[in-house]
């Protein structure tokens, strides 16, 4: 039989959690849980982006993406795992495979990029405040956000395509809870060096090239921070920045903790990489979206003033009512 020829009706097997029951019983409550968590706030951060008009400004702008981007990036894998957690039969089509792995792909890369244009969008605020609006008007930042989206969606459409072109024979068994583009990949039936070659570049250039952004702009910061001779202006100028650097810490760690153990990816097929390993990449993919609105609400005073004034309105016309 040519195998070769049948990519296109290969199915594959999440093995996920498969045979540890009670586990899955317990992450779909958790996972779940989380899941509406991360709908309500990111949500509630998009919905008061578009309606205070003090908010309408270049940071709140790519935060409203940044919720907008967490919501579909949790909703490309969430669903299906948590149907796949009460479901005996944990199988995706190829093509299913194939469109999890675009949007996956498509969302975190768009992520890393648009949090580096935050983070320079946070140094000309702190760095040059005089020249901040017109640096940061409206012709700067909505082509910096698009952008974002695009390298994310051209980055992921052309890994993807090359991932779907390779011939794939009976091993089907992805040991993960989603088509994670490498846990696919390393399947395959047949040379893959080109495949990580591209991968490598991609990663270089849209993951670790905003890093570099991220890690210029906030020296530049601190060091304008530290140049400051009050401590009141100190603390006002860091706080500022000190939500978005928190996601960043978050959201980068958790990808280099993952991707930089030496055992990663290599041990698929195998029992080693078992409930704990995959526990942590799930957890990964769902706790950076549910704690970014905590983490810009509880230290972010216009967020909190912005949310008090809508329930304060809606309050309001309930009385009126």
């Amino acid at each position: 039989m040519e195998w070769e020829n049948q990519t296109i009706l290969v199915e594959f097997f999440l093995k996920g959690l498969s045979g540890y029951p009670r586990l899955e019983l317990l992450f779909f409550v958790l996972i779940l849980i989380m899941y509406v968590f991360i709908l309500l706030g990111n949500g509630t951060l998009i919905l008061i982006s578009v309606l205070d008009s003090h908010l309408h400004t270049p940071m709140y702008f790519f935060l409203g993406n940044l919720s907008f981007l967490d919501i579909c990036y949790t909703t490309t894998s969430i669903p299906s795992t948590l149907v796949s957690f009460l479901s005996e039969r944990k199988t995706i089509s190829f093509s299913g495979c194939a469109v999890q792995m675009f949007l996956g792909l498509a969302m975190g890369t768009t992520e890393c990029v648009l949090l580096g244009m935050m983070a320079f969008d946070r140094y000309v605020a702190i760095c040059n405040p005089l020249r901040y609006p017109i640096i940061m008007s409206k012709n700067s930042y909505v082509p910096m956000a698009s952008g974002s989206w695009f390298a994310g969606v051209i980055n992921s459409a052309v890994q993807t395509m090359f991932v779907v072109q390779l011939p794939f024979c009976r091993n089907n068994i992805i040991n993960h809870f989603s088509c994670e583009i490498l846990a696919v990949m390393k399947l395959a039936c047949a040379d893959i060096s080109g495949n990580e070659f591209i991968m490598l570049v991609a990663t270089t250039l849209l993951i670790l090239m905003p890093l570099l952004l991220i890690v210029i702009s906030y020296s530049l910061i601190i060091s304008s921070i530290l140049k400051v001779r009050s401590s009141e202006g100190r603390s006002k100028a860091f706080s500022t920045c000190s939500a978005h650097l928190t996601v960043v810490i978050i959201f980068y760690g958790t990808i280099l903790f993952m991707y930089m153990k030496p055992k990663s990816k290599e041990t698929l097929n195998s029992n080693a990489l078992d409930a704990t390993d995959k526990l942590i990449s799930m957890l990964y993919g769902v706790m950076t979206p549910m704690l970014n609105p905590l983490i810009y609400s509880l230290r972010n005073k216009d967020v909190k003033e912005a949310v008090k004034l809508l329930l304060k309105k809606r309050f309001i016309n309930k009385r009126v009512e």
